[in-house]
């Protein structure tokens, strides 16, 4: 096992602007770590200079007490497990888990027994003499975590391994992969666009935006005290609904939509007075706009016109609008509204967040 450290690391392309920017980031020693971010954000070049498959342009990558920056991809002690699984067609399962130990020279016995061990960790032994062709996608997607698991390496990377599996497919496989984290306990950098997949997962998450890093933490630290409001809106599903607002004398706040003004909690107040006279950024999550005052710790009333309704089954997504705005709530009550109803919902101010109106970062307490 080991720690995977970027210190300062730049990736360019030739002249053009830099495509990961001074990253800084600690994997701890056998932590699942996830890079989740949109497409382009440079989460799998991370990745890949993690592997050596590209080169790191400045900065300093280490894995352990070693650095990597000028070492080979096969001598770096990792193992990586693709998107599209990369199985030699002609080999049997059983080839193919072994043939990366067989080009590194390793007895005959010893494959054979790691072989043997992957497979009845990871429920492929009667699959090993199956061709890639007469296996399903995840008895595939299995057979790539098997090849890499024989290589008993210091550091795991997978590039968005499930993206090719059915929804039903991915749910399962998610929890075999965090299975296996937990017998082997080795480090792991998972890559993945889906924010889900990402807080289902991880021991921490880094979110990434254009070459840039956003915020490093546990899923319910990025859930409940977002840094920004590019990760408040990324993290969560539906997204954070985006309020303007002002802040003003008494701590209470202005929504700029309507002149609407909204008192908050007294324990926000302490951090409100500091940028009296802001605007800001309300933010609330879709479960924090109710339909009953009763389900809020700290309600404050609204009128709001319905737009469309989402029904999970347990509970509906209500979508809603004034002349300027676009809100999403909840509703526990499975009842059909009519659309362009007027609809009585309330903030849960209790759980409100708020960021800055210019830069988007979360507002916290002045140190006078």
């Amino acid at each position: 096992m080991a720690e995977v450290r970027f210190e300062r690391v730049s990736k360019s392309y030739g002249a053009n602007a830099p495509t990961i920017r001074q990253l800084d980031l600690r994997v701890r020693d056998g932590e699942f770590m996830v890079l989740v971010g949109p497409s382009g954000c440079g989460k799998s070049t991370t990745l890949r200079m993690v592997a050596g498959l590209e080169d790191v342009t400045s900065g300093t990558l280490s894995i352990g007490d070693r650095v990597v920056n000028d070492v080979a991809p096969r001598d770096r002690d990792i193992a990586m497990v693709f998107q599209n699984y990369a199985l030699y067609p002609h080999m049997n399962v059983r080839e193919n888990m072994a043939f990366g130990l067989k080009l590194r020279k390793f007895d005959k016995s010893e494959i054979e027994h790691r072989v043997e061990e992957a497979a009845a960790l990871l429920e492929i032994g009667e699959l090993l003499d199956r061709k890639p062709r007469e296996l399903s996608g995840g008895q595939r997607q299995r057979v790539a975590l098997g090849r890499a698991i024989v290589r008993k390496p210091r550091v795991f990377l997978f590039d968005e391994p499930l993206s090719n599996l059915d929804a039903k497919l991915r749910v399962q496989m998610r929890t075999e992969i965090k299975k296996l984290h937990r017998r082997l306990g080795t480090t792991m950098i998972y890559v993945t666009h889906d924010q889900v997949e990402a807080m289902t997962m991880g021991d921490r998450i880094t979110v990434m935006k254009d070459g840039d890093i956003h915020q490093v933490a546990t899923p319910v630290e990025l859930y409940n005290q977002p840094a920004d409001t590019f990760v408040a809106g990324f993290i969560g599903s539906p997204s954070m609904n985006f309020i303007p607002a002002r802040i003003i004398d008494d701590g209470s706040i202005l929504l700029i939509a309507g002149e609407r003004p909204i008192t908050v909690p007294e324990e926000h107040r302490v951090l409100l007075t500091d940028y009296r006279g802001q605007e800001i950024t309300l933010g609330l999550r879709p479960e924090h706009v109710r339909s009953a005052p009763g389900a809020c710790a700290h309600p404050a009333h609204l009128v709001l016109k319905h737009e469309m309704s989402e029904l999970l089954g347990n509970e509906m997504y209500l979508y809603l609008t004034t002349e300027t705005l676009r809100i999403t709530g909840r509703s526990p009550e499975l009842r059909p509204i009519e659309m362009g109803a007027s609809v009585d919902m309330y903030f849960d101010m209790a759980h409100a967040h708020y960021f800055d109106g210019k830069n988007g970062m979360r507002l916290t307490l002045h140190v006078h």
